[in-house]
């Protein structure tokens, strides 16, 4: 087999040696090549967009490990950043196969197979594997997005922008309905099953000249820190870019607010609190004044 080379993937699982996992010589122990493997397919079904365990039981089946195998070229050290490619390179009638490649700075250190088998988790037979799945891996590896989003209204898409609020009840800056909703624009993204994985709005100005505000904004649990929220945001940006909003503002807590700061959201006020949350307000120049 042609050895992987880090370009090879669009997958790359970034990964930090720990303590835990090294042997008296502070080398990587050979068996937590395949736990680094395992962990980046767990992550490969979140850069699909497919939350695993909402997805599969409508799919009809699961992915079960029939064979894994690694090649040992160079050993990976204490405190050292990893990256984890994977690849689907061979989609047969049931089976997937994955090339591997676990990189540091580029340089390979491990190479590996791993083949899936679709099959029925109650009775463990193989099942073929569903065409909508084969074409979403398919499309991820030839570059094609995972998601599509629409701008519209809470009329329209107020059903799948609810079942990704209420998800997560237990966030106050996202679950829930208010008045605002009817007149807000909303980006609702989907997966390519169809399944709704994000959500976030945009509110028009207060008055003349004001800003707009984006919130809630964010994605199903499982999927988050997977770049969706981006899309999601660019998305708003635009919508607010063609209304001839000027600024657009956001609340953020603590936890968003390097997110929105990397994208060019500057501190607009003082932190305030919140329903339990220290807020910051954040602003974007959409257009400048003329």
């Amino acid at each position: 087999m042609t050895l992987p080379r880090h370009d090879d993937f669009r997958f790359l699982n970034p990964l930090r040696v720990r303590w835990a996992e090294v042997d008296q010589q502070r080398v990587v122990f050979n068996a937590h090549y395949l736990t680094y493997f395992d962990i980046a397919i767990t992550d490969y079904w979140r850069a699909l967009a497919v939350p695993y365990e909402l997805s599969m039981p409508g799919l009809g089946g699961e992915p079960f490990v029939r064979k894994a195998t690694v090649e040992f070229h160079a050993s990976a050290r204490l405190d050292d950043q990893l990256e984890v490619g994977l690849r689907c390179a061979r989609i047969g009638n049931s089976s997937m196969g994955f090339v591997g490649g676990i990189f540091r700075d580029e340089q390979l250190l491990i190479s590996g197979e791993l083949v899936y088998v679709f099959a029925n988790p109650h009775t463990a037979t193989a099942t073929p594997l569903p065409q909508p799945l084969r074409e979403i891996m398919l499309g991820y590896e030839a570059w094609e997005p995972m998601t599509r989003i629409e701008i519209g209204s809470w009329a329209v898409l107020g059903p799948e922008l609810a079942s990704v609020r209420n998800e997560d009840a237990a966030h106050p800056l996202l679950a829930g309905e208010d008045a605002r909703d009817a007149t807000a624009l909303h980006a609702l993204a989907r997966n390519r099953l169809g399944l709704a994985i994000g959500c976030g709005r945009l509110l028009a100005p207060d008055a003349p000249g004001g800003p707009a505000r984006i919130d809630r904004l964010g994605v199903r649990r499982v999927l988050r820190g997977s770049h969706f929220g981006r899309s999601l945001l660019q998305a708003l940006m635009r919508a607010a870019g063609e209304r001839g909003d000027p600024r657009v503002e956001v609340q953020a807590s603590r936890g968003s607010r390097g997110f929105f700061e990397r994208h060019g959201f500057e501190p607009a006020g003082e932190p305030f609190e919140r329903t339990g949350q220290v807020l910051t307000p954040l602003r974007h120049i959409v257009h400048s004044p003329t």
